[in-house]
């Protein structure tokens, strides 16, 4: 309903003193020994989940997790061994819940040996470090040539009442907070809630083909996404539809000092 949209853009709006297009954080990481063991992460992308950045990929702690908002994205990362580690590291995206208390993120194995340096033995010699320190920040995600996001249609949806979905390819650097679903030509517009990472459901289906208007971060407010037509009147679970529309917004953040420059 159009009321929880109000409530969310208003509820974002907040002060932007030391406004940063992105912060530094230091923690440190890990790895998984194989980035499949990231694909039933509890982002729910399934084996999707190794096909994203050539599967540097990253399971998250909870303030980056965010009971899911922070499904999708993405991160660059690098550790702070001057004779192991490159500059530039590597970017990951977050593909699942991380609660190990002594790591931020946790790698799949192919992304932590892309932090070394590349010089013949680095990546190996860094694999045995086990766990290691390092420095990440938010960055936009970019897929190549995926320009559109993309939105699935999870096979639990069951017409004529209950429809699941995820995002894909979502880009920028922000975070979905609220999505609202209507008819294609109508104005009554009904809510979906997160049910888990990424899936958002509802239990009010509308018929017809359907429209989207999805609730962004943006700078430190939010903005309002209309995707004019998504869903065909028929479809179908299991399948994947363009969007139509690209997120290319940056959530800021509050920090001192500001980063805002990508590592290279």
């Amino acid at each position: 309903m159009g009321s929880c949209f109000l409530f969310f853009v208003v509820f974002l709006f907040f002060s932007s003193v030391d406004a940063c297009d992105r912060c530094l954080h230091r923690s440190k990481a890990a790895y998984f020994s194989s980035a499949s063991a990231l694909s039933s992460g509890a982002c729910s992308y399934g084996s999707m989940a190794t096909g994203f950045f050539a599967g540097h990929i990253a399971a998250a702690a909870p303030s980056i997790y965010k009971d899911g908002a922070g499904c999708g994205a993405c991160f660059q990362v690098r550790c702070n061994n001057t004779s192991l580690c490159s500059t530039k590291g590597t970017t990951v995206m977050v593909t699942d819940l991380n609660m190990n208390n002594q790591t931020d993120l946790l790698l799949s194995s192919r992304a932590f040996r892309a932090m070394a340096k590349p010089v013949l033995g680095a990546d190996r010699d860094l694999l045995r470090q086990g766990i290691v320190d390092i420095q990440y920040q938010r960055v936009p995600c970019e897929y190549g040539n995926k320009k559109m996001m993309n939105v699935r249609v999870e096979e639990s949806s069951k017409k004529p009442n209950h429809l699941a979905i995820k995002l894909l390819y979502q880009g920028g650097q922000t975070e979905v907070v609220a999505i609202d679903i209507a008819q294609v030509g109508s104005s009554h517009w009904s809510y979906l809630t997160r049910s888990h990472g990424a899936v958002w459901v509802t239990d009010k289906v509308p018929t017809g083909p359907l429209q989207f208007r999805f609730v962004v971060t943006a700078g430190f407010d939010g903005k309002m996404l209309w995707s004019q037509r998504v869903l065909p009147a028929n479809w179908e679970a299991g399948k994947i539809y363009d969007a139509g529309v690209q997120i290319t917004d940056i959530a800021q953040e509050g920090c001192d000092p500001c980063d805002d420059h990508i590592w290279n």
